[in-house]
């Protein structure tokens, strides 16, 4: 059984208390390998190692990607439980790719983690997350309310725009865009922010080393932004 752990690009949608831990448990019930896909969500994004680390729960496997090296390297690679490693232990694992094994690429994350280690990455982002962005992102929505809903973990926050909250008809239709998305996208570059829009949503995501100042100048942006599209709220 394949999952990322926290979805991504589809809207950072954070798994509710207990999900994780059920599919766990129904993996280990029927002898299911359950593999976690941590390329978006690991190495920091949530404020953990990784986003499986904020539940308790263990994946048979988890795959992860550039998070690793920050993207200088091409580079992906498996981490792989004890039980199963230990498999190849008396046999040869039938598989592999003309690029596997890159020592420039394997180098340039062991360089990564070990300046994460040593400049406390992975806690600025925690940090970021719950004493910034969380309470920053959710005083805009009381202010706007154009934002129907705020969700995320560290540096990993998405916001559902919508033009009625007790509805939730969004600000823009499912694949496509609306005056009101083209508008709020314009007012951040105007101010020197660059949005990822996706539809309804906005994502927020800064890198792992935003400061907290950088981070409180974001999210003024946001509600110079939002304060020039909320005539397109209808409720």
């Amino acid at each position: 059984m394949l999952l990322e752990t926290v979805i991504g690009t589809a809207g950072v949608l954070v798994p509710p208390p207990g999900y994780l831990e059920g599919v766990r448990a129904l993996c280990d019930k029927y002898e299911i390998v359950m593999i976690l896909d941590e390329t978006m969500s690991g190495f920091g994004r949530t404020g953990k190692w990784f986003a499986y680390q904020n539940w308790n729960v263990e994946p048979d496997l988890a795959v992860f990607a550039k998070g690793s090296n920050s993207g200088y390297v091409p580079v992906g690679g498996v981490i792989i439980s004890g039980e199963i490693a230990a498999t190849f232990d008396e046999r040869v694992f039938p598989g592999g790719l003309t690029y596997s094994g890159h020592p420039l690429a394997a180098a340039s994350i062991v360089a990564s983690i070990d300046a994460m280690k040593e400049e406390k990455i992975i806690e600025n982002a925690a940090s970021i997350g719950e004493n910034v962005l969380g309470p920053g992102l959710r005083e805009l929505a009381k202010k706007h309310p154009v934002i129907g809903e705020v969700r995320g973990l560290g540096v990993f926050w998405a916001l559902d725009l919508v033009t009625n909250r007790e509805t939730r008809e969004p600000l823009a239709p499912y694949g496509g865009t609306s005056q009101a998305m083209t508008d709020l996208v314009t007012e951040c570059k105007k101010r020197g922010l660059m949005p990822f829009a996706n539809f309804n949503r906005m994502h927020v995501v800064p890198p792992c080393v935003v400061t907290e100042a950088e981070a409180r100048d974001g999210l003024e942006i946001l509600d110079q932004a939002f304060s020039a599209i909320d005539s397109y709220y209808q409720g």
